[in-house]
């Protein structure tokens, strides 16, 4: 892949050296390689020394304690960690998604409180959305939050909430209004993991790895203080959100270690038909990156382009699992060291979720046309 980043703005060897410092850092550090890292890479002495470097909150305004950088330079950097298969799980959805949240919705009580954290590396966020009983349709939750003296009070089940048992803090979306139309009434809250009334119960993926949950809410209380944004808005400012967690590079680089060890395999026991196989990903990938790029220019004019980031989540996870079917033959013909199965499995356990988490395919496709039909 080359690391020429033409539509960057800015000199690009500015970027390059800024590419060339993370991978010296990652040389730097000991850690196995996986896939799906930013979920099943869970280290925080590993998040820790990244927020020392600087490359959390990059983006945020440096009067409100981030870096002051743009989003392609925060682009490079998620970039490489991904690449190189790094335990980015521990900070990735504050640093993600949270911390904008906080930054546009946010009191700056609030503010002053968790963006200093999350920048340290020290801020692990479950994330609160989904709901067995509603599927992908997000205005189906059933949680709700009840007006309590001080604040309110949230009562109801979500699931496939990553890292919440290592949360420090946990998001949640709440129905505060059952009067007006469905996509009405919708509440954002940010609670401390450690609330009354929480249980986080593991949920075991095939192997017996835990990285998903599912969190019950039982009265637990918020209070007014930890409301992000305007009671009832929550539809609105989580739409906002989705841009930025469905449009990131971990969308099409979950299994980008997978592609590496066959890159490799290739070099040493060449074979024609696994080097068109693998071209043609490659020629894919090419297309999602400059995708990403567009997409972290548009963030940076300030809008939150929510058609192009689902856009990206539906081509980047059919590539992260066509690279699965790719990386079957590719090891078989051309050979495989343990630590290249090691990689393969861990992508085989990602592959059938990828379409589905953050959105499924669908429903990507449903934003994607009714964008399109606006126009």
């Amino acid at each position: 892949m080359s690391t020429s980043l033409d539509v960057a703005p800015g000199p690009v060897s500015t970027l390059d050296e800024l590419r060339g410092e993370v991978r010296a850092f990652l040389a730097g550090q000991t850690f196995t390689p996986r896939c799906d890292p930013w979920v099943r890479g869970f280290d925080p002495g590993f998040s820790r020394a990244v927020g020392e470097r600087g490359w959390i909150g990059m983006t945020w305004p440096t009067e409100r304690g981030g870096g002051g950088s743009s989003n392609v330079e925060r682009w490079v950097v998620a970039e490489e960690l991904l690449r190189a298969g790094a335990p980015v799980a521990g900070h990735w959805t504050a640093d993600r998604q949270t911390g904008p949240s906080l930054l546009r919705f946010g009191t700056p009580a609030l503010q002053a409180e968790l963006l200093p954290a999350i920048r340290r590396g020290e801020v692990v966020v479950g994330l609160g959305i989904s709901e067995s009983e509603a599927g992908s349709d997000l205005a189906a939750l059933r949680t709700g939050a009840k007006r309590v003296d001080g604040g309110w009070e949230i009562s109801g089940t979500k699931i496939w909430s990553s890292s919440a048992h290592h949360a420090t803090h946990v998001y949640v979306l709440a129905r505060t209004d059952s009067s007006g139309s469905r996509h009405d009434g919708m509440t954002e809250f940010l609670i401390d993991a450690g609330a009354a009334g929480l249980e986080v119960r593991p949920i075991l993926d095939l192997t017996g790895e835990h990285h998903f949950n599912e969190m019950h809410f039982d009265r637990v209380f918020a209070p007014d203080a930890r409301v992000l944004g305007e009671v009832g808005a929550g539809w609105k400012q989580i739409t906002d959100q989705l841009a930025f967690e469905r449009g990131g590079p971990d969308r099409y680089l979950s299994t980008y270690p997978l592609v590496r060890a066959m890159l490799r395999r290739l070099r040493r026991a060449p074979d024609r038909a696994a080097t068109e196989r693998l071209g043609a990903l490659t020629a894919r990938l090419v297309g999602l990156r400059r995708l990403g790029l567009e997409l972290a220019h548009e963030l940076d004019s300030g809008r939150a382009p929510s058609q192009k980031g689902a856009r990206l989540k539906l081509l980047g996870t059919l590539f992260e699992q066509d690279v699965v079917e790719t990386a079957r033959y590719v090891l078989d013909v051309c050979g495989a060291e343990p630590e290249d199965l090691a990689l393969l499995h861990d992508a085989i356990q990602v592959a059938p979720g990828a379409t589905i988490r953050g959105g499924t395919s669908e429903i990507m496709r449903t934003v994607v046309a009714r964008a399109e039909v606006g126009r």
